[in-house]
C-alpha cells in the first residue's frame, strides 16, 4: 500500500481495512490532493487480497470531514468549479461501488463534502458528537459531490430539500431519527464500525457483494443523470456575486451580505 499525505490506511484482523482522512489541522477538509490520493488508494483497496470490508473515518476528534476546502476553490471559474465537482463525484462514486461493504464512522463534523462522502458508504454510524449537514447555500453554492442526489435517497425528498435549503446542522440523534445515520455508537464509533464490518465479513462474500449490487442498481440510471446536472449547476454558482461574497465571508469569519446576483 502506498504512503499518502492526506490519508492513512491500516489493514486490521478479519479482513477489515481502516481508512482515515488525515488533515486534522483543516478538520479533514476535502482538497484536491485528498481527492486525488483517495482515487489512487481506492485502486489499491480494490486489489487488496482478502479484504472483506472498509471503515472510513476522520483523524482527530473534531471532524470526519468538515466539507470541501473553501480556501482552495473560492476563486474558481465556472469551468474549474464544474471540473472539481465532476472529479469529486467520480471518486466518491468509486467508493460507493467498491467491491467490499463500507461503513462511515462519523466523529464530529460531517458537513458539505464530508456528509456527501459519508453518504457514499453503505452504512453510517454516528458518534455522540457527530454533526451532519449540507450548508452550501450559506456560502452561495449548492452541494457538488452528490448531496442533492444521495440525501433524498437517505432521508426522503421533503426532508432532504429542507436540509439543503436551510443549510442547518443535524446532530447525531436527529440523524438517526431521519435515517441519515444507522445508529449512535454506544462507545467508540470507530471500534463499533469495525465490529459491524467484521459481522458482515463473516457472511458469504459473494452473496454480500451481489446483495449490494442489486440494492444500488435500483436507481443507478437516475443517480447518474442527477449527478451530471448537479455538477453543472454547482459550476454555475461560480458565475454569481453571491458565491464570491459567501466564500469571502466564510474565510473572513463574518456574516455574508447576499444580493441575489
Amino acid at each position: 500500500m502506498s504512503t499518502f499525505s492526506t490519508l492513512l490506511f491500516e489493514r486490521l484482523d478479519g479482513g477489515i481495512g481502516l481508512l482515515k482522512l488525515n488533515r486534522p489541522q483543516k478538520l479533514n477538509a476535502l482538497n484536491a490532493q485528498l481527492i486525488n490520493e483517495l482515487d489512487v488508494l481506492l485502486d489499491e483497496v480494490e486489489a487488496e487480497e482478502g479484504l472483506l470490508g472498509l471503515v472510513l473515518t476522520g483523524e482527530g476528534p473534531r471532524a470526519f470531514a468538515a466539507g470541501a476546502d473553501i480556501g482552495e476553490m473560492a476563486n474558481y471559474s465556472v469551468e474549474q468549479a464544474t471540473e472539481m465537482a465532476q472529479r469529486g463525484q467520480r471518486v466518491l462514486s468509486r467508493l460507493e461501488t467498491l467491491r467490499v461493504p463500507t461503513i462511515a464512522a462519523v466523529n464530529g463534523f460531517a458537513l458539505g463534502g464530508g456528509c456527501e462522502l459519508a453518504m457514499c458508504c453503505d452504512l453510517i454510524l454516528a458518534g455522540a458528537n457527530a454533526v451532519f449537514g449540507q450548508p452550501e447555500v450559506k456560502i452561495g453554492v449548492i452541494p457538488g459531490f452528490g448531496g442533492t442526489q444521495r440525501l433524498p435517497r437517505r432521508v426522503g425528498a421533503q426532508r432532504a430539500l429542507e436540509l439543503t435549503l436551510t443549510g442547518r446542522n443535524v446532530k447525531a440523534e436527529e440523524a438517526v431519527q431521519i435515517g441519515l445515520a444507522l445508529k449512535i455508537a454506544d462507545n467508540d464509533v470507530v471500534e463499533e464500525a469495525i465490529s459491524l464490518a467484521r459481522q458482515i465479513a463473516a457472511n458469504a462474500p459473494v452473496a454480500v457483494r451481489l446483495a449490494r449490487a442489486a440494492w444500488r442498481e435500483a436507481d443507478a440510471p437516475a443517480l447518474r443523470l442527477g449527478l451530471t446536472r448537479e455538477a453543472e449547476l454547482f459550476g454555475a454558482c461560480f458565475a454569481t456575486a453571491d458565491q464570491r461574497e459567501g466564500m469571502a465571508a466564510q474565510l473572513a469569519r463574518r456574516a455574508p451580505r447576499f444580493t441575489g446576483a
